[in-house]
């Protein structure tokens, strides 16, 4: 895997780092496939529970893009008269959301500083945020005349409703910590100095827990944003079903009875 992103596996949680602080962890070519590849293989690694997502420096989560190469980019384009660069959303930033919201496991984001445009939907496509207090949000792609992409148009209305989603695409701003919180775009907001530990100790209760039921949890929400109540309720009966059968479950109805914490396997 490239250096660009760092990848660990401790103890069931899978912590994956932008590791591009120069550059205030924008995306080249480089660093996106390696996200891509380093968020599958967390997906696909039975022995991982849970995932980090976090970012190397304290300037910035990701600010999507790495503009400098994405104008050589489209210079080439236009003189081969191809659509190559565009090509990116479908070969790195989707399967990257795709890997981060479909796998059967939870997924925590520690923005650490500016998340804008992909790296604003990368966070958006985890389950639960851990942001600094010096973090901020941006949209950012009406700025630079493109429309959204890496998931924000189906997240972040989720989040915050159809109304405020449309202000902050159409008119792109600086969204603080604080109102981050109050929109719900952000779960908890901590000091900056507290971040990685606050992150990673929220990421790590996670992998300990019933890895099943989490899978079951966030394949319901996922499902029920877009159906029916009768729908809903029918996909709740069949999770529940896989839920129940689990060994977590078990352990957790005999430690309730035993007055004891338990101690999940994560199947």
């Amino acid at each position: 895997m490239a250096d660009s992103v760092l990848y660990e596996v401790t103890d069931g949680l899978a912590t994956i780092t932008i590791n591009r602080p120069e550059a205030m962890n924008a995306m080249n070519t480089e660093t996106k496939v390696a996200l891509r590849d380093a968020v599958r293989a967390a997906g696909a690694d039975t022995a991982v529970r849970a995932v980090l997502l976090t970012a190397a420096g304290n300037r910035a989560f990701c600010v999507g893009q790495d503009l400098k190469e994405h104008i050589g980019s489209l210079t080439a384009d236009r003189e081969t008269g191809s659509s190559v660069t565009m090509s990116t959303v479908a070969e790195h930033y989707n399967p990257i959301v795709r890997a981060l919201t479909e796998m059967p496991k939870p997924v925590v984001a520690g923005v650490n500083g500016v998340a804008a445009g992909a790296g604003f939907g990368f966070a958006l496509a985890a389950d639960f945020r851990v942001v600094a207090d010096t973090a901020s949000f941006n949209t950012s792609f009406a700025g630079v005349a493109l429309t959204a992409d890496s998931g924000v148009s189906w997240t972040l209305p989720r989040l915050i409703g159809a109304s405020r989603a449309s202000d902050l695409l159409l008119f792109p701003r600086s969204v603080k910590a604080p109102e981050a919180l109050e929109l719900g775009i952000a779960n908890r907001v901590v000091p900056s100095d507290e971040l990685a530990a606050q992150a990673f100790a929220v990421a790590r209760r996670l992998a300990q827990g019933p890895t099943v039921a989490y899978a079951a949890l966030k394949e319901s929400l996922a499902y029920g944003a877009s159906r029916s109540l009768s729908e809903a309720l029918d996909h709740e009966d069949t999770l529940q079903t896989r839920a129940g059968a689990s060994q977590d479950h078990a352990i957790a109805v005999a430690a309730f009875l035993s007055k004891q914490p338990p101690t999940y396997l994560g199947r």
